[in-house]
């Protein structure tokens, strides 16, 4: 039997990849400052900050549950690329990762009140030259805001502009849900 999960994420995405992997799940969410050390590795901060997650979504835990939490980045070059501030930065963040290879980081923390596990997924994603035009009309047409690195996979920069990845599709998207599935078979 399924022990309850408790998802504590907004994402439409998360929630959708959960649903459609057969899941049952609650949502239930809190804001948490999605800070980090300056001086921590890149790489480290999805696992980081899906931990810090899941420690401040704690209290919403009864005695079978498991909570699960991540958090996305787009990393390029030591850059970490999150979600974009404002529709000039959404332009920006795309002008440089156009033409690009970058790598889609996500941290995944299941938290039960007796044990805890975390991990991440890399995926690397090759994004082929994109206009200044086709940049405009992405951002103004898709408003990519809420997403790590200004875009969508599931959207018309990955129909059209996304020449191929290496890893999980689902972890760009926002879940690495073949790995979620197995911690949670192995919990």
């Amino acid at each position: 039997m399924q022990r309850p999960i408790i998802l504590a994420s907004k994402s439409p995405r998360r929630s959708q990849i959960m649903k459609d992997a057969g899941f049952q799940f609650t949502i239930q969410t809190r804001e948490i400052e999605e800070s980090y050390p300056e001086d921590m590795d890149p790489r480290q901060v999805p696992e980081f900050l899906a931990k810090k997650k899941g420690t401040g979504c704690k209290d919403f835990l009864l005695d079978n549950e498991i909570l699960l939490t991540s958090d996305t980045i787009v990393l390029m070059n030591g850059t970490i690329y999150g979600k974009p501030k404002d529709r000039a930065d959404a332009i920006k963040i795309l002008s440089e990762l156009s033409g690009t290879m970058h790598e889609v980081i996500t941290g995944v923390s299941l938290l039960a009140k007796d044990k805890q596990v975390v991990f991440s997924d890399v995926t690397e994603v090759y994004i082929d030259e994109m206009s200044k035009e086709e940049i405009a009309f992405y951002v103004d047409n898709f408003k990519p805001f809420d997403k790590a690195g200004a875009y969508a996979i599931q959207e018309w920069i990955g129909l059209n502009k996304i020449g191929r990845i290496n890893g999980s599709y689902y972890n760009v998207v926002g879940l690495p849900i073949s790995k979620v599935f197995q911690a949670l078979a192995d919990f």
